[in-house]
């Protein structure tokens, strides 16, 4: 999924991508920056839950921007309208990060 950090003054921080990676020890939620950085987030539960995964992901967060309250900006699937200017069928998510 793309997505943009964006810091509490709306200041665009990165565009990348998540994505979930296959480990030894399970599943891991990650996001790559347009930049190439990668960073690692922690594994997701075998139920599907990405709590514990997601609080992993925005320490890297504060860890590589150095501050808190970002916020997370997810754009699922096609974002265009289509010829009869109908509404697409994907959805945006805001996420604020603490």
């Amino acid at each position: 999924m793309r997505c943009t950090i964006v810091s509490r003054a709306g200041q665009v921080l990165a565009y990348g991508r998540l994505f979930i990676s296959h480990q030894e020890d399970g599943l891991r939620l990650n996001l790559e920056t347009d930049r190439g950085r990668v960073l690692e987030g922690g594994l997701i539960g075998e139920d599907g839950d990405m709590t514990i995964a997601s609080e992993i992901l925005s320490e890297q967060f504060f860890d590589v921007w150095g501050m808190s309250d970002l916020t997370l900006s997810i754009q699922c699937g096609n974002q265009s309208r289509d010829a009869i200017g109908a509404l697409p069928t994907a959805s945006d998510m805001d996420m604020s990060l603490l």
